[in-house]
């Protein structure tokens, strides 16, 4: 028996759809980290079977960006502010040494696409729009990395800034940081199309770091969420 017109039919999803979409989510704030991932809510939320979720959920948990628990589910991945940190120490010095491989191996298209890139995030800034300028940053380090030509550089770089990306769009909400993050965009720009790959690397090592009243901010920033994820919590 044919379906009625008028029954709604499930929307065609994968497994990768949806794990770009919880990917989103996560990196939106709209599942804050320690957050539990519920199977059944999500397969209705997104009108599809509990099987096509749980697969989208494991690529999630080998990315790091989520934590699967024995007999508990699976729950946004939560770091602790000391790890954190580590994170991001490791992760300035993957892209410094991205940036400065750049700098002697970028080709006139790499530097074309550079420039596209930087320009993205000026408009992004421009508007007002810290989520545009997320994903704007996302494209300017991405050609970075890929401008390094070094290939297993850029695969662990993007890696760490996968489990990074809650935690660094966090950072971009805290005052006047997009429009810093700009400014120092416009130093590596700078010196990558100079090829002085001494400040590239420099700058690009000082742009990801956390320290100083950025540290303070960010620890802010991530007490504020928390107490968000509270409040959800407990409505």
């Amino acid at each position: 028996m044919d379906a009625s017109p008028n029954t709604p039919k499930p929307a065609p999803r994968t497994a990768q759809v949806l794990r770009e979409a919880l990917e989103y989510d996560i990196a939106t704030g709209v599942f804050a980290p320690g957050t539990r991932l519920d199977e059944v809510s999500l397969a209705k939320r997104f009108n599809v079977s509990r099987t096509p979720i749980r697969e989208a959920l494991i690529a999630l948990s080998a990315s790091g960006l989520v934590e699967i628990r024995p007999r508990r589910g699976a729950f946004v991945q939560e770091i602790g502010v000391s790890r954190l940190i580590e994170m991001f120490e490791v992760m300035a010095e993957l892209e410094a040494m991205c940036a400065r491989l750049a700098c002697r191996r970028m080709t006139a298209a790499d530097h074309r696409d550079l420039l596209a890139a930087h320009e993205a995030c000026t408009q992004a800034a421009d508007a007002g729009e810290p989520d545009a300028y997320f994903y704007a940053n996302e494209t300017f380090h991405d050609t970075i990395y890929r401008g390094s030509g070094n290939s297993f550089l850029a695969e662990q770089a993007r890696a760490l800034q996968n489990r990074l990306k809650p935690y660094r769009r966090l950072q971009l909400r805290v005052r006047n940081r997009v429009g810093n993050s700009l400014s120092e965009h416009q130093t590596i720009v700078d010196a990558i199309l100079a090829g002085d790959d001494r400040k590239a690397e420099s700058a690009l090592r000082s742009h990801i770091l956390i320290q100083g009243e950025r540290f303070n901010d960010f620890v802010a920033s991530l007490v504020r969420a928390d107490a968000a994820q509270a409040r959800r919590v407990m409505a």
